[in-house]
């Protein structure tokens, strides 16, 4: 769910001058007098609260933008608002690292792999993920992924293509499954 559609180009990302100049969805690039440029990110951490009782806002530092370019800046904000809006603080659970949907699938399917008897139903189990699952959900981590997103996947299929969908839902639980057991895992640390 990365989104690639912010108000900032690269060309402006090198030209804007002095102040803080948003992207969206939280991610400034801040530009000293001195021509120094960082990114930062605010987020409001859920279920967090200052002491004024308002919603906690906090910003962090993404990197200079000499070194962070616009898309990871971008990436790295979509990451923080996750942790902010699962209700962990970002300054102190960034460093975990949650597999995505993608990679927790080729890892079962190469588990699963030999005890498939055909070689074809091996390919058709990763290509049906690879056709319909991975261009919605593939980089979203597992922990990420809950109902509305398997309905992003199934619903356009769900009619015209049902046995496809329903191959395709059984994938995703396969996958989840352990994605998830991995998930609960980090978080307890």
């Amino acid at each position: 769910m990365a989104y690639t559609s912010g108000k900032l180009t690269k060309n402006l990302v090198r030209t804007l001058g002095p102040g803080r100049h948003g992207d969206g969805h939280g991610l400034y690039l801040v530009v000293d007098p001195s021509g120094a440029r960082r990114w930062i990110v605010r987020v409001t951490v859920k279920g967090q609260r200052n002491r004024q009782g308002k919603p906690l806002r906090t910003d962090f530092c993404l990197g200079g933008a000499d070194v962070v370019t616009l898309d990871v800046a971008r990436e790295r904000a979509l990451e923080y608002r996750h942790l902010a809006k699962q209700g962990l603080n970002p300054k102190y659970h960034k460093d975990q690292d949650v597999p995505c949907f993608e990679e927790v699938a080729r890892q079962v399917h190469i588990e699963r792999l030999p005890t498939w008897k055909n070689p074809k139903y091996g390919q058709q189990w990763i290509n049906t993920l690879a056709d319909y699952a991975f261009p919605k959900i593939g980089r979203m981590p597992v922990s990420d992924i809950d109902q509305p997103e398997i309905l992003q996947v199934l619903s356009p299929i769900w009619t015209e293509k049902h046995e496809t969908a329903r191959r395709v839902a059984q994938r995703m639980k396969a996958v989840l499954e352990p994605g998830r057991v991995a998930t609960a895992r980090v978080k307890i640390r």
